[in-house]
């Protein structure tokens, strides 16, 4: 994994988002990643190194209370994630970007495609977890959670990802409704390709599917379902599988 320290951006909300970024071809890629997820997970860095091999623009970050990034995560809101997103792409990248978003970085994608559609050539999504704050975080919370909310503004995620809880605000859930996509079609015009394994337990694989029924407008949209994989998607052949729909989708933007 690459040991150089990240550059920083400041956004217009006083965050210092951490990026890393390799020159190379147009269109660039742009990695957005998950729900508590950083910058130097598997899938962020093996995308960096295939584009580094191809010659190809590669930028990877993490979201303001994310990894190398300053802010709180229990104070993050899916808005303030998708201004982060905003602000590498207006400020680090140049030119026409494939935007690969995994899990909430999927939505967060989506999003960021439908507020610079002439920046944004092509989109690949991994395991996307369209709307989730709504439909899938909101109905997991207990009552008690839910009163936490309520009450002291935060409550506690058990996760089987690492040893302490996540924390999350109660903004999260709120602000979240300001951006639901799924109740309404998807105005995007570029190419899309969705990824989504079918032993997914996390977001399970209709989300992609109801995703892709909602983008009718572009000519190029499909789902293509991993027979057996899991929410990560970070095995070896996994990992070959997504190179190859990057691989596809560039042949369809250039």
């Amino acid at each position: 994994m690459p040991t150089d320290p990240p550059a920083f951006l400041t956004t217009q909300n006083k965050h210092k988002i951490a990026y890393h970024k390799i020159p190379g071809s147009q269109p660039g890629v742009v990695f957005l990643g998950g729900f508590m997820s950083d910058m130097t997970g598997t899938k962020a860095v093996a995308l960096e190194s295939w584009c580094q091999l191809h010659g190809i623009a590669y930028t990877r970050f993490d979201y303001s209370g994310h990894g190398s990034s300053s802010g709180s995560f229990q104070e993050g809101t899916i808005g303030d994630w998708l201004q982060d997103a905003i602000a590498v792409l207006d400020q680090v990248t140049q030119g026409p970007q494939i935007l690969i978003g995994s899990s909430m970085g999927g939505w967060l994608a989506l999003l960021l495609t439908l507020r610079r559609p002439q920046r944004v050539a092509g989109v690949l999504t991994i395991a996307c977890a369209t709307d989730f704050t709504e439909r899938l975080l909101r109905p997991a919370l207990s009552t008690q959670q839910l009163k936490e909310l309520e009450h002291d503004g935060v409550t506690d995620l058990p996760t089987k990802y690492q040893e302490t809880p996540y924390r999350i605000g109660k903004a999260l859930l709120d602000e979240g409704k300001e951006h639901l996509l799924l109740h309404t079609p998807i105005d995007i015009h570029c190419p899309v390709v969705m990824l989504h394994g079918t032993a997914d337990i996390d977001v399970p694989a209709e989300f992609s599917q109801m995703t892709l029924e909602q983008i009718t407008s572009s000519k190029y949209a499909q789902l293509l379902r991993i027979e057996g994989g899991d929410h990560r998607l970070s095995s070896p052949e996994h990992l070959k599988g997504i190179t190859d729909a990057l691989e596809t989708l560039i042949d369809k933007v250039i």
